[in-house]
């Protein structure tokens, strides 16, 4: 390439590059990848949440917004006002927006808390094995016989599951956990995974489960029965409130909704 087309070819990329992006070309560039109907969701998410506020006579006062801008500041390592007005830049956030933002994450908390904290409990206790928890260990292998084999040889204490598990890792992160596979609660699991671990009794090793192609060996360390403290209970009116606001968005039409001249944009 000669210096000529090279200058050109830099210049039109400089051009492209540093011209303005028109908000038609950002919204195109939502629908093109399919993200348009999330950002839609989320603004009427926010339009409920306001009415029903506003409706509850909810409201945020100054000393609530402050602390949670403090908090806000505090989770994103935000120490300095200078730091803070970087981290807004960065975002395209003005302080305006920030203070928004704030105020509609309290706004929900507080709408969410007085929907259905007072129903937490019994829906707790209608649900309470949904909650608890399996602290397990898992070998996913393609061979049933193998599985077998190694079932036994852990059941007779001739190798243990880690052992196991080091020896048919899935990836390095399984190899460097031994297997570990966390805390997982019912709802995480296969239903043919999930019966079985929780008519253990840990610490056991369960018998070969296939699954399709695959033969999963667990060891169940432990099962650990759900209680309703603060943490779960924030959980459960946070669980209430999303379903809350899909049921009060799932049979409206974007179609109808959206500015008819938002649906007919054609790229730039």
């Amino acid at each position: 390439m000669g210096t000529l087309e090279f200058i050109a070819d830099h210049f039109m990329l400089h051009h492209v590059t540093t011209a303005p992006i028109a908000s038609d070309e950002i919204l195109q560039q939502l629908k093109i990848t399919c993200q348009l109907p999330t950002v839609v969701q989320a603004v009427l998410e926010r339009r409920i949440i306001v009415q029903a506020a506003h409706a509850a006579k909810i409201s945020v006062e100054p000393a609530e917004l402050q602390q949670a801008a403090d908090s806000f500041r505090l989770k994103y390592n935000l120490s300095s006002a200078k730091e803070t007005l970087t981290w807004l830049q960065k975002n395209m956030l003005s302080i305006d927006d920030l203070e928004a933002l704030v105020n509609h994450t309290i706004l929900s908390t507080k709408l969410a808390n007085h929907l259905f904290q007072d129903k937490v409990e019994l829906y707790f206790a209608e649900r309470q094995v949904d909650y608890t928890q399996a602290a397990l260990y898992e070998i996913v292998l393609s061979n049933q016989d193998l599985a077998i084999e190694l079932f036994y040889a852990i059941q007779e204490q001739e190798i243990t599951f880690t052992e196991v598990a080091r020896q048919y890792p899935q990836d390095p992160e399984h190899l460097r956990r031994g297997g570990y596979c966390g805390l997982l609660a019912r709802k995480d699991m296969k239903p043919e995974i999930s019966a079985a671990v929780f008519a253990a009794t840990p610490p056991q090793v369960l018998k070969p489960i296939p699954i399709g192609k695959q033969v999963h060996l667990i060891w169940v360390e432990e099962i650990i029965s759900s209680i309703l403290d603060d943490t779960l209970s924030q959980k459960i009116v946070s669980e209430l409130f999303a379903d809350w606001l899909h049921q009060q968005t799932k049979s409206l039409d974007f179609y109808q909704i959206l500015d008819p001249a938002m649906l007919h944009i054609t790229p730039p």
